[in-house]
């Protein structure tokens, strides 16, 4: 059966038990499909980078499943129709990672990784695709008028 990995962000009013609780509903709509859902984590409240349903926060859950195309569709219809689900991402994916996912990892286990290199070592190199950028342009001025 194909891998799927599911994103669903709940409002931010509900209680921890509650987003945790359409966690196991939606992984018992996925298995009465014929699936499985192989691993859940919940994210916790998390700041949005702009408001959906004038909810600036909500509660985020990542499940991994193993399930047919239609138990997928069926859950996806679900949370659409579900109140307390704002947002759901489904991808397909080759293999599933094995251990916590990023979001779960704390930041120094993350770097020991070398998923993101510390901000103070990286070397930007050359951006020859940017020209000269300094020095004389020729009398060239900015602005809409001339100061002569």
């Amino acid at each position: 059966m194909p891998l799927y990995e599911h994103v669903l962000i709940a409002r931010q009013d509900l209680s921890n038990a509650q987003a945790e609780g359409l966690i196991e509903h939606f992984s018992t709509v996925i298995a009465d499909n014929g699936g499985k859902v192989v691993e859940h984590e919940y994210w916790g409240v998390k700041t949005m980078a702009y408001k959906i349903n004038k909810n600036r926060k909500g509660h985020y859950a990542f499940l991994k499943s193993d399930a047919p195309a239609g138990a997928v569709q069926e859950m996806e219809r679900l949370a659409r129709l579900h109140d307390d689900v704002m947002r759901v991402l489904t991808i397909k994916v080759d293999a599933h990672e094995d251990g916590p996912s990023v979001q779960m990892q704390k930041r120094d286990e993350r770097s020991e990784r070398g998923d993101r290199p510390d901000r103070g070592d990286r070397d930007r190199g050359d951006r020859g695709d940017r020209g000269d950028r300094g020095g004389d342009r020729g009398g060239e001025r900015r602005g809409g008028f001339d100061r002569r």
